[in-house]
C-alpha cells in the first residue's frame, strides 16, 4: 500500500490498535532522532582557559563561584575520545557536581592531535605537560597541595607522573577504571600478541592511529550489545524523553574521537599490553624508573565490574604497590564509561568523589 502524503499515513495510524499505534509512534521518534536531530550540546559547565601547550589547554570550572575546599583538584583523561564525558550535560556532570559543591576543579584537555603530533610520545605529555599543568593550578589556586583525578588511561599516567614527582605536593589521588596490571586484559592480551601484532608496521603506516580502529576494538570486546544494543535500546524507548536526550548525549561523546598519537601508541601497546611494564617496576621514563611504591598520596581506586576495557583486577593491584596510609579500593556495579555518566553516577560516583575528596582534603 502507498501513501500519498503523511496526512493519509497518519489517518491509517488513527484506526491502528493502541499497541500498533504505540510501536509506529516509537518507529516515528527513533527514526526522527537518527535523522533529523541537531547533536546535542556538550561540556556546558562554566569556564576559562588558563594555561595552553601546543594543542593542550587547562580548564578552570566555574571560576566565580565560592571555593570551599582549599585542596584544588586536577583532573587527566586519556589521549582517546573528548574528555568532556567529565562534563556531559547539566544535571549528568561530575566537574559540575563537584564545583557545585565547593570544589575547585581544574582538567587538562589534549586537544585533538593532527599528524604533525605523530611524534609525540607518553613521556612527553607525563614529563612537560603534566608538571607545568600542576604548577599553575597551584598557582590559581593559591594553594600548597592539590589532588588529582584520572579517569580510564589518564589514570595510569596520572600515577606514573605521581610516582616519579615524589617531591611534589600531591595529597589526593582518584583512579576512576584505570588500569595498572596488564598480566590479563582479556581479550586485548590475545589480540595484542607482539607473536601476531605487528606493532611497528601499523605506527609506521598510519602515524597517527585512527580513532575508528581504537573504538572498532572497543566494541569487539561485548559486540552484539556495543554495536546493535543502543539501537535497540532506542527502538524500545524512544517515547521516553530523558532517555532519548541521554542516548544522544552518548552517542555523540562515542562518535566524536580523536587520533592517538603514533609513537605514545606504539608506547602503551608495547610496554603495557605487551611486556607490562609499570606494576612490575620496569617501566622508564627518560632514564627514570617508575616505582609505584614511591606514591604516598591519599587513594581512591575505582573499579567497575561491568568494565571489559579496564576490568577490576587491573585496577585493583595498584593498592598493594603503593606506598600510601591511607588507601581504598571501591568497585561500583556499573561499566567504564557508566561509572562517569548517567544514573548510577549521578547516585553513587559523584557522591563518593565529593565525600572522600572533602574528608581527606581537611
Amino acid at each position: 500500500m502507498i501513501y500519498s502524503s503523511m496526512k493519509e499515513v497518519e489517518s491509517w495510524v488513527d484506526k491502528m490498535p493502541d499497541e500498533y499505534k504505540s510501536s509506529y509512534n516509537r518507529f516515528k521518534r527513533m527514526t526522527e532522532v537518527l535523522t533529523n536531530e541537531p547533536e546535542p550540546l556538550v561540556g556546558q559547565t562554566p569556564k576559562e582557559v588558563i594555561w595552553t601547550k601546543n594543542k593542550t589547554k587547562l580548564y578552570r570550572y566555574q571560576p566565580a563561584v565560592k571555593k570551599t575546599n582549599k585542596v584544588p583538584l586536577l583532573m587527566v583523561y586519556a589521549l582517546i575520545n573528548k574528555p568532556y564525558i567529565l562534563d556531559l550535560a547539566p544535571g549528568n556532570s561530575l566537574i559540575e557536581h563537584l564545583t557545585n559543591q565547593g570544589h575547585d576543579v581544574y582538567l587538562l584537555d589534549w586537544g585533538t592531535p593532527g599528524y604533525e603530533d605523530r611524534h609525540n610520545k607518553l613521556e612527553d605529555y607525563i614529563m612537560d605537560y603534566i608538571p607545568r599543568a600542576a604548577k599553575k593550578v597551584l598557582q590559581t589556586s593559591d594553594a600548597k597541595e592539590f589532588s588529582m583525578l584520572g579517569y580510564c588511561m589518564g589514570g595510569t599516567m596520572t600515577s606514573i607522573f605521581a610516582a616519579l614527582h615524589p617531591e611534589l605536593p600531591i595529597r589526593n589521588l582518584i583512579f576512576m577504571t584505570s588500569p595498572f596490571d596488564f598480566s590479563d586484559a582479556g581479550h586485548y592480551t590475545n589480540w595484542l600478541d607482539k607473536r601476531h601484532f605487528n606493532l611497528d608496521k601499523l605506527v609506521d603506516t598510519m602515524g597517527n592511529i585512527p580513532h575508528e580502529m581504537i573504538d572498532f576494538g572497543n566494541k569487539l570486546l561485548n559486540p552484539i550489545p556495543n554495536f546493535y544494543g543502543p539501537y535497540m535500546s532506542l527502538a524500545d524507548r524512544a517515547d521516553n524523553e530523558g532517555f532519548v536526550e541521554g542516548w544522544k548525549l552518548m552517542q555523540k561523546w562515542l562518535k566524536d574521537g580523536i587520533p592517538f598519537p603514533g609513537e605514545a601508541y606504539r608506547q602503551w601497546i608495547r610496554d603495557f599490553y605487551q611486556e607490562n611494564k609499570l606494576i612490575n617496576d620496569k617501566l622508564y621514563v627518560r632514564g627514570h624508573q617508575v616505582k609505584l611504591s614511591n606514591i604516598k598520596a591519599n587513594i581512591l581506586n575505582i573499579a567497575a565490574s561491568r568494565d571489559n576495557i579496564a576490568a577490576p583486577k587491573q585496577v585493583e593491584p595498584l593498592n598493594d604497590k603503593v606506598s600510601s596510609k591511607s588507601k581504598a579500593f571501591h568497585l561500583l556495579e556499573t561499566g567504564h564509561v557508566s561509572v562517569a555518566v548517567g544514573r548510577k553516577a549521578i547516585n553513587e560516583t559523584f557522591p563518593l568523589v565529593d565525600k572522600w575528596l572533602r574528608d581527606h582534603s581537611k
